[in-house]
């Protein structure tokens, strides 16, 4: 619709607009629940159950590791470590097998970051000295397995994340065990079941899998090299 104008323009001007962007509505706080020690135990709990084998002893021991589900059914749902039994024929070591599985069980339920307890429990060494577990790797004592078998668990739930060899280590790794398998004189198949008999023990990753290879020293679990 025209307007007419039948004065003279003195001024002019814009008039602004009431353009204040409407407050959008509060987004509902997540209740996220977290591990502590006042939470009950479930009448049902998830748990994996892990045979360790030793030379020490002629009955397995068995680790079982049950987890609670927090939060689920939500985008925060979790699996953490709840309890852990240790269970073997062999009455030897009950009493501090008991005393340990009540402790651990006891930080689990703490909440927070338990994943320390691998560490702790793999730099116990036996007097004793230790012994090689199948496919090479050095065990300092039973305890450092039990540990093992944790550090396992708490991987298969995510609590801790995989750390595999970068991929130049990788493929030197994997290109030391080829020209060590060509120039082996049994063909390779002293590496059919882990690695080569008189190897020596990498301080790296605790393998027993350091042969003399292309003039030095190298580890054919990891790479390492005193070659660099």
């Amino acid at each position: 619709m025209a307007i007419r104008i039948h004065q003279k323009i003195v001024e002019y001007g814009i008039e602004p607009r009431d353009e204040t962007p409407a407050t959008p509505p509060p987004r509902p706080k997540a209740d996220v629940i977290q591990m502590h020690e006042k939470i009950e135990r479930p009448e049902t709990l998830l748990g994996s159950t892990y045979k360790i084998k030793t030379p020490l002893s002629d009955h397995a021991l068995y680790v079982t590791i049950n987890d609670v589900v927090l939060n689920e059914g939500t985008e925060h749902e979790q699996r953490r470590p709840f309890e852990i039994f240790i269970n073997s024929k062999n009455m030897e070591h009950f009493q501090w097998i008991v005393a340990l599985t009540r402790i651990v069980s006891a930080v689990f339920r703490k909440g927070g970051d338990v994943t320390f307890l691998v560490e702790e429990l793999r730099s116990v060494f036996d007097p004793r000295g230790g012994y090689f577990k199948k496919g090479g790797r050095y065990m300092p004592s039973l305890v450092a397995e039990i540990g093992d078998a944790i550090e396992a668990h708490m991987r298969s739930i995510g609590l801790i994340e995989d750390e595999p060899l970068d991929s130049p280590r990788r493929r030197l790794a994997e290109g030391k065990r080829v020209r060590f398998r060509a120039s082996d004189s049994t063909g390779g198949e002293a590496l059919s079941h882990g690695f080569p008999d008189g190897a020596r023990l990498c301080t790296n990753c605790q393998t027993q899998a350091v042969v003399h290879t292309d003039g030095c020293m190298t580890c054919l679990n990891c790479g390492e090299s005193r070659c660099g």
